[in-house]
């Protein structure tokens, strides 16, 4: 599908309006040029219905991919720390709430995949178009900033699992290095089609279910205090800290602008209503399955951690770097030693991870800044921007165990401010029915999608007071505080407010009907 100069109305442009077009959309940035996206076959005799064609299991294999790929976010190094130091200090308690946290990272991501599915563009390219340039040179800072801040963890999780496999010989700085020449190799199988580099994230992720599911087993967690910590809410104030962790680390910001871009990797006709409609349906049978997927793996990380370190005097000192010695410690050697097959998985975690981060780049940096960049060179310059900091810290980590605790909390600080910057932007636009067409939102879908989106943000304002209030020392550094606090404030005001009103004076209303 090419890109239209009126991406806002993909279902009311005619054929005569986009063969007139065509040469000014060829010069836009896509996320996939039409030669790269996966056709899906079975075109049914009555192709211009408005209805979705009957359901096919073929289809849905088809468009199984894109939500699996979006998934990976679910599941790096920084959300597998969440999740031990959950089970370790919280015990089963918090289970609920991930459960509840991964229902609604789904939703927001179902939104985002409406939203490229519906309009051909994805979040980013879409506000480059709808923002006065100042607001959108913001939100791509922002989008970077967010995006580094991941990489970096997922990038030293990968490095930790390299030293770990390697019993020590390769020091952290190595597996930064290995780390991200693997990002390249990865790409490069790019060429050989979208097919293929979403067979070896599946294979990724297959071998971080086999190793935490093996780690389970081993475990032996109780069965009933699990059951119970799922479908019995519990918090308690010595467990909060956890609790925003658990909710903090499940919405990623460049994972919406990741999401909305890999939809487009299937040939949808967005002429015809049936057709987006059965895209839709898929991706969000694909979408849900993915999840669950996640959220059991996860499940399994914290339950380790729960039965082996709950109560005891060293729940509070785990963490990436040492939780799999513990875990030898803890469990022994057994058939193969759980070091290694935490290891395993941690690298695997770290591998997936770490090459969505170098594609939701190319998509952030294409989209905001329209620059038709070769592929390697955009990846070349996102992976910039992550491994120099990476390598900095790597140097200094390996002289100091504390420093990645400290990281960690200010890259979650980081990453939490950002949070805003991809909702808002994301939530305006699905809402409008001059952007999606008779694919908006309806007022419900609308109604619990901001409930969602602000009590997220309450949950992440809370960790940014809890954390500046420990951390801000001195007059100075106090004001520097204040005037970023009032400026980010505002910023999130205005993007509320453009949101209201931003796409009323671009294109006439027009009589359809919102979908729930």
């Amino acid at each position: 599908m090419r890109p239209q100069d009126h991406p806002q109305q993909p279902l009311l442009l005619n054929r005569g309006e986009e063969e007139e077009e065509e040469e000014e959309e060829d010069e836009q940035e896509t996320a996939y040029d039409s030669d790269e996206k996966v056709h899906i076959i079975g075109i049914d005799a009555d192709s211009d219905s408005d209805n979705a064609p009957p359901f096919s299991w073929r289809k849905l294999w088809l468009f199984t991919g894109p939500g699996f790929l979006m998934s990976i976010a679910f599941l790096d190094p920084g959300n597998l720390e969440g999740d031990l130091q959950a089970g370790a200090i919280a015990g089963y308690s918090l289970l609920w709430l991930l459960l509840w946290a991964t229902a609604m990272g789904l939703l927001v991501q179902l939104l985002a995949a409406r939203l490229g599915v519906a309009t051909g563009r994805h979040l980013a390219e879409l506000c480059r178009e709808e923002y006065p340039s100042w607001a959108r040179m913001v939100l791509w800072i922002m989008a970077e900033l967010a995006l580094i801040g991941a990489d970096i963890q997922e990038v030293i999780g990968s490095a930790i699992a390299i030293k770990i496999l390697s019993n020590g010989v390769l020091p952290l700085w190595a597996g930064v290095i290995i780390t991200a020449c693997d990002c390249f190799i990865f790409l490069f199988l790019e060429n050989y089609g979208v097919r293929k580099l979403e067979a070896v994230f599946a294979v990724l992720i297959a071998t971080m279910a086999l190793s935490f599911a093996w780690m389970f087993g081993d475990a032996k967690p109780n069965g009933m205090e699990l059951l119970l910590g799922i479908v019995v809410p519990k918090l308690s104030s010595k467990t909060i800290q956890q609790a925003v962790g658990v909710v903090g680390c499940i919405i990623m910001p460049h994972n919406v602008f990741l999401h909305s871009a890999l939809v487009q990797s299937r040939d949808v006709d967005h002429t015809k209503k049936g057709r987006v409609k059965e895209a839709l349906r898929y991706y969000s049978i694909e979408s849900t399955v993915a999840l669950i997927v996640s959220f059991i793996i996860n499940l399994f990380v914290t339950t380790v951690f729960a039965k082996g370190f709950y109560g005891t005097e060293l729940a509070n000192n785990i963490g990436l770097v040492n939780a799999g010695q513990y875990l030898q410690e803890k469990y022994g050697g057994g058939f193969f030693p759980i070091l290694y097959i935490w290891g395993i998985g941690l690298l695997a975690a770290g591998q997936s991870s770490t090459i969505t981060g170098t594609y939701a780049g190319q998509f952030i940096m294409g989209g905001f800044l329209n620059l038709r960049l070769k592929k390697w060179l955009r990846a070349l310059i996102t992976r910039s921007c992550a491994i120099i900091p990476t390598m900095i810290v790597a140097l200094v980590f390996d002289t100091s165990e504390d420093t990645l605790d400290v990281l960690n909390e200010w890259l979650n600080v980081l990453q939490s401010i950002q949070i805003p910057f991809a909702l808002i932007p994301l939530l305006c636009l699905v809402s409008k029915e001059q952007i999606m067409g008779t694919f908006k939102i309806g007022t419900v879908l609308k109604m619990v999608s901001w409930l969602v989106a602000a009590l997220v943000m309450l949950i992440n304002g809370y960790l940014l007071i809890d954390f500046f209030s420990h951390e801000v020392n001195g007059v100075i550094f106090a004001t520097v505080v204040c005037i970023f606090t009032g400026a980010y404030v505002a910023f999130i005001i205005y993007l509320v407010s453009r949101g209201i009103t931003f796409a009323s004076w671009c294109y006439p209303p027009k009589n359809v009907e919102g979908i729930e």
